[in-house]
């Protein structure tokens, strides 16, 4: 079933955000880029909000929406904002990692296990250090995290059912230094490709596996292109709402309080849209023609505590992050 007949798409238009016939142009005039397709709860909910923003600052803040990486790469783009040519980006985790590490500890594998230790994570302690290392970097972070997901693994050939069913395996991952390491620990050959590029590259067997949440093999029809999925509920990603530091500055008080509060509370809906059609995605993917197996998590996890993963991780973001990391997700190495 497509993600318009659960009810999430309402006239909310495919393309950014045009509107005419106004009485003034705007005085705040901004870009805002992510990667993932409009029929994407996260897309939806920021066009909403950018609405909202107009309305609320009188027209003064317009903020166009650039959906599935129209405007570049994940990691071009990140530098777009830094530079504040791209003024606002939402990004998954796992690539804002690339430019700042610590955010990385939330995609660490096999950490969380459930949403309640998720967010009273990422709403507390653990999501406050991060924000606080983000912040160091030219960029301002939102106070409410977006819902990528948990991700699990997709294949074309075979189900992945034990860590050696990826020996081998050409993998796309996202541009991820702990995603590139966890499957290169499993025997897999992970290759990054931005992720509005997945869909090709699964089709012409430049790779033939893959790891996303269900809501983005869902949007970007990847069933299309795998025959299996494997619940490998392997890590939790955020997606980051993030602004360029000097626009953000730059802006009365009053507007930025605008744009914060509709930005989080957009983060908030989306978090429960996902939790909405969570328990859906499973029976519409099977319906679309693939193929889902359980996997025993142990013996992924076991892999990893032998081949040092977690004692390197734990060295690279420091005792103070990681002791967070398992204030909410239990002891992992």
């Amino acid at each position: 079933m497509l993600l318009a007949r659960r009810g999430l798409i309402s006239g909310v238009a495919a393309l950014p955000i045009v509107v005419a016939g106004r009485a003034r142009a705007a005085e705040f005039n901004y870009k805002l880029a992510h990667d993932i397709p409009v029929v994407h709860p996260l897309h939806i909910r920021l066009v909403e909000a950018a609405e909202r923003i107009r309305i609320a600052t009188g027209g003064r803040v317009e903020i166009t929406v650039f959906p599935n990486s129209q405007l570049g790469s994940d990691i071009d783009t990140l530098g777009y904002l830094q530079a504040g040519t791209v003024p606002l980006f939402i990004l998954p985790a796992g690539i804002l990692s690339s430019l700042v590490p610590a955010v990385a500890i939330a995609n660490t594998g096999f950490a969380f296990k459930t949403y309640a230790q998720v967010w009273r994570a990422m709403d507390g302690s653990l999501g406050n250090y991060i924000r606080k290392e983000i912040g160091g970097f030219g960029i301002v972070p939102f106070g409410r995290v977006w819902n990528n997901g948990f991700r699990h693994s997709t294949t074309a050939t075979k189900p992945v059912t034990a860590p050696e069913d990826l020996q081998g395996v050409k993998f796309r991952v996202p541009a991820s230094p702990i995603a590139t390491n966890m499957f290169r620990a499993f025997g897999a050959v992970p290759q990054a490709i931005n992720f509005n590029l997945v869909h090709s590259a699964l089709e012409t067997h430049t790779v033939d596996g893959q790891e996303n949440p269900l809501i983005q093999i869902q949007a970007a029809k990847l069933y299309e292109v795998q025959t299996y999925c494997s619940l490998t509920y392997h890590s939790w990603d955020a997606y980051w709402m993030l602004a360029n530091a000097a626009m953000w500055k730059g802006l009365p008080d009053r507007l930025r309080d605008i744009i914060e509060h509709e930005m989080d509370r957009a983060g908030q809906e989306e978090r429960d849209d996902l939790a909405r059609l969570d328990p859906h995605l499973r029976g519409d993917l099977a319906g679309a023609g693939l193929k889902f197996n359980a996997v025993d998590r142990g013996a992924f996890q076991d892999l990893l505590r032998k081949d040092g993963f977690y004692a390197d991780w734990r060295s690279k973001f420091g005792e103070t992050a990681w002791k967070l990391l398992e204030e909410h997700a239990g002891e992992l190495a």
